[in-house]
């Protein structure tokens, strides 16, 4: 490379924009080095790889020098290969072979069979690995590695395990590949025989068993190997918080992350963000408002992806104004995320107006919408009764931004008219889908079937899920719920004996409430413990209060079984979250707000519940249940009985 090749290299280094390596790319063309191949190959590979938004260029650049060598394609493979549109790698790929000067080498392969594994076309791997087998670069470490991943992705344990097995010198690197590979095609036996063998371990090869048990909601054998690591990085500890948070050990997630702070390890984005989710799961407000502190002195949230979790955090404990506070302080421009998280926020707390002018405040800010926008967006119309403005936005998606609807945004579509009770618009706007409804469309006009009592129409629709999921057993539910709000027992009676055949088990009703920075659980029927002894005393004492106060008696429309009147109050009186508010009333200083979070829906009855006991106790309580907020002070509810 001569001084004047050096000199471009190093002015192309210092650019971090499209704008800027447009204008060295000018200079470079005045001067006459376009043609260079050295300097176009590096303006090339800062396109495609360094500079963000820049691969369109990057391609426009390739196809317009008129011999590019086997480096410039080797480096448009692998910049497609690594982007949105992973199936196009193969494209230069293919060019590049029907020229008889250009032999593909080691990376060349490699960066084709990773955009084959990231778009899983297991079809077109045979191919390539046919095409190495032909070079003989099927031993090759890096190729051979490379096709084991690739394999693993296209979950073909067989094909994985047979290219390691003619590798005649795996490295450290290819027993993991071959270990993540049996984790990818569940194989997890397969996964834990390998790394047995494994002659060399790294820490890497210890992360690796952590995370594939813990995707595999293996918790115990992903504990098992935690405890036998000598060494462990902040990717040890992140796997773990974040595993433990998404398999619903919201305890243990924290836990984690406590006894790493001990060890002295720096959090990191990854174990920040896992942890902040566990917060948002389990709805625990106080843990996620230390976080927030501990990030702050820690000088955290200047990270994006963090500010966005807090958001999401908040949100999801019932905090909108706070998750509104870290919206508004983001140090940096807001991203797709921040904007979607903030309406996502708005929308589970019912606030559709507010999810709406956000939204016209982030076009206005140049920011495009995508399609989860869009999804928090309609969800936020559904919730809010906003039925014009749902299906103008919906329009909008379509037309204005040529967004292509998935089977979420129908969905949210059948949702705002069911819960409009427009039952009959729901069902013929599904009968009218270009894309063919899946079970989850039918179940969402089931659940608004059973919500307004359509008995004619839930049981056309019940038919349908009958053809897609035979089996599950909350659809078999919801029919039930629809034929007992009607008073029909033998309709249920046959239901129920079906489910009993089936051996189908209805999920059980479970809320959690935290206090003093400690998560209690409840589920209705659990066996009897101090904490469960503690809040059925308390529930006793306030429906005795309630009574007499406000004369409160039992929505015995809520139980759904043919038992006597006496029975269904008690069986209404036991639901988890009314346990759940008890015990917090019992435990909590007045003054404080309540947080539940509930899996399930909330009925009618612990809906006028909780109404009451905010207005009597002079408490706030915030109920998440399985697909909003319900925020009950002074007797009202922010739903406004709309939910």
């Amino acid at each position: 490379m001569n001084i004047s090749e050096q000199r471009w290299v190093s002015l192309l280094s210092k650019c971090c924009t499209v704008r800027t390596t447009k204008q060295v790319h000018a200079q470079i063309y005045t001067t006459g080095f376009h043609d260079d191949p050295i300097v176009f190959g590096k303006l090339l590979l800062h396109c495609a790889v360094s500079v963000s938004d820049a691969l369109h260029y990057a391609r426009r650049l390739f196809h317009h020098f008129r011999n590019p060598d086997t480096f410039m394609y080797n480096t448009l493979i692998r910049a497609l290969a690594l982007s949105e549109i992973p199936h196009h790698a193969i494209h230069p790929f293919l060019q590049m072979r029907r020229h008889d000067t250009l032999i593909p080498d080691s990376f060349t392969f490699a960066f084709a069979l990773k955009g084959l594994a990231n778009c899983g076309d297991l079809r077109a791997g045979f191919q390539l690995h046919c095409q190495a087998l032909r070079h003989c670069f099927h031993t090759h470490v890096f190729v051979g590695t490379t096709l084991i991943s690739m394999y693993g992705e296209c979950r073909d344990s067989c094909s994985a395990r047979k290219v390691f097995e003619e590798m005649p010198d795996p490295n450290v690197v290819t027993w993991n590949a071959v270990v993540t590979a049996c984790f990818r095609c569940g194989d997890i036996c397969g996964a834990q025989s390998a790394f047995e063998q494994m002659p060399i371990r790294n820490l890497t090869s210890w992360n690796v068993m952590l995370a594939g048990y813990t995707k595999a909601g293996e918790l115990e054998l992903a504990s098992r190997v935690y405890s036998e690591m000598t060494l462990k990085d902040g990717v040890s500890w992140s796997t773990m918080i974040v595993g433990f948070a998404h398999n619903g050990y919201f305890d243990e997630a924290f836990g984690f992350f406590r006894e790493m702070l001990r060890e002295g390890i720096r959090p990191n984005e990854v174990s920040l963000t896992g942890v902040l989710s566990a917060c948002a799961q389990a709805g625990a407000f106080a843990f996620g408002k230390i976080l927030h502190g501990c990030m702050e002195k820690a000088g955290f949230l200047h990270i994006v992806s963090v500010n966005n979790a807090l958001i999401d955090t908040y949100s999801k404990c019932g905090n909108v104004a706070m998750a509104r506070l870290v919206f508004e302080n983001v140090p940096m421009a807001r991203n797709i995320v921040t904007w979607t998280s903030m309406i996502a926020g708005l929308a589970m707390q019912g606030h559709g107006e507010e999810a709406i002018r956000l939204f016209r405040e982030m076009e206005d800010s140049g920011v495009r919408p995508d399609g989860i926008t869009f999804i928090s967006l309609l969800y936020a119309c559904s919730h809010s009764g906003l039925v014009d403005q749902g299906c103008a936005y919906f329009s909008k998606m379509k037309n204005m931004y040529g967004i292509v609807p998935a089977v979420e945004h129908y969905g949210c579509m059948v949702d705002l008219y069911g819960r409009a009770a427009q039952l009959q618009k729901a069902y013929e706007f599904v009968c009218q889908m270009p894309i063919s409804p899946n079970a989850i469309i039918w179940r969402t006009l089931l659940g608004a079937c059973s919500i307004h009592g359509n008995i004619e129409l839930a049981e056309l629709v019940k038919a349908r899920l009958a053809e897609i999921d035979p089996n599950n057993s909350g659809d078999h539910v919801l029919l039930s719920n629809v034929y007992a709000v009607a008073g029909k027992w033998k309709d249920v009676a046959s239901i129920r004996r079906t489910m009993t055949e089936r051996s189908m088990k209805k999920t059980p009703g479970w809320s959690m409430i935290e206090i003093d920075k400690v998560i209690y659980g409840f589920v209705a029927g659990e066996k009897p413990n101090e904490v469960t002894e503690e809040a059925h005393s308390k529930l006793r004492e306030i429906m005795l209060r309630l009574r007499a106060e406000v004369g409160y008696a039992p929505q015995v429309r809520s139980v759904l079984h043919d038992i006597e009147e006496e029975e269904k109050e008690d069986s209404v009186s036991k639901h988890s979250e009314k346990l759940a508010a008890a015990f917090g009333i019992a435990k909590v200083p007045k003054g404080r707000v309540l947080r539940i979070v509930k899996n399930l829906r909330v009925c009618g009855d612990c809906h006028t519940y909780m109404k009451l006991i905010s207005k009597v106790y002079e408490v706030e309580i915030i109920v998440r249940d399985r697909s909003r907020f319900h925020s009950f002070k002074g007797g009202f509810c922010s739903c406004r009985d709309y939910w």
